[in-house]
């Protein structure tokens, strides 16, 4: 006799399939404006390849690039528009836990939503960089 898929896997198996796919259009896209010259980068092509051969701490001084979550206030730049799709690729995980919550709850089996939510919370926390991990 087969066995059945849980429909919660199956939607969780779906959300990750589409969430990984429409991420990486994201930044195949995103990508495309930053070498079309569309949105002009935060740090310029010729302080660029000066730049990325000096070690990383050169790089964000000189660069003015912020660290942590500092990047999302440069996403009108071209050259950190595509974290946009490496964040979402990232956080697809998280993305993907979270309609399992409600969905366990209402089969009745609160410790598998207890778990779902505990993996949610510890992943948000390691990525907001509260800790000193993270989030670099």
């Amino acid at each position: 006799m087969p066995t059945r898929t849980p429909q919660e896997q199956v939607n969780y198996a779906n959300l990750l399939f589409y969430g990984s796919w429409a991420a990486l259009a994201i930044m195949a896209v995103t990508y495309l404006v930053y070498v079309s010259g569309l949105l002009a980068p935060h740090v310029p092509l010729n302080d660029l390849v000066l730049l990325w051969k000096q070690p990383v701490g050169v790089y964000l001084g000189k660069g003015n690039v912020p660290q942590g979550w500092g990047w999302v206030v440069l996403l009108g730049s071209g050259d950190f528009l595509n974290f946009i799709g490496i964040v979402l690729l990232a956080g697809m995980t998280v993305i993907c836990f979270v309609p399992l919550i409600p969905a366990y709850l209402a089969k009745k089996e609160p410790i598998f939503a207890l778990i779902a939510l505990a993996e949610v919370v510890v992943l948000l926390l390691a990525a907001s960089g509260i800790f000193g991990a993270g989030a670099h």
